[in-house]
């Protein structure tokens, strides 16, 4: 986590796919392997969610083969689509 918020490039880890499935379920971003951008948006500061808010709806869901990888994918798309902004929690 330290790592990617200093920069780094999310890395297909097993482990790091079902935390981050993990973090969104618990903080109400996904349920069933179905994002909700609503939830994210609704998280986010009102100056990032601006700045950020097309990029994530683009995004959407990225279906992965399981819930883990469809967490880790979503991510994947979102650090990709601004990564100055992009951190985990």
């Amino acid at each position: 986590v330290d790592k990617v918020n200093a920069g780094a490039d999310l890395m297909p880890d097993p482990k790091l796919k079902c935390y981050l499935k993990c973090i969104m379920e618990t903080a109400g971003m996904m349920t069933e392997g179905v994002v909700d951008v609503e939830a994210v948006l609704a998280l986010l500061p009102d100056d990032m969610r601006a700045k950020n808010e097309q990029n994530l709806r683009g995004c959407g869901t990225q279906k992965g083969a399981d819930h883990c990888d469809t967490a880790f994918l979503t991510q994947l798309c979102w650090q990709k689509a601004n990564k100055a902004d992009y951190f985990l929690i």
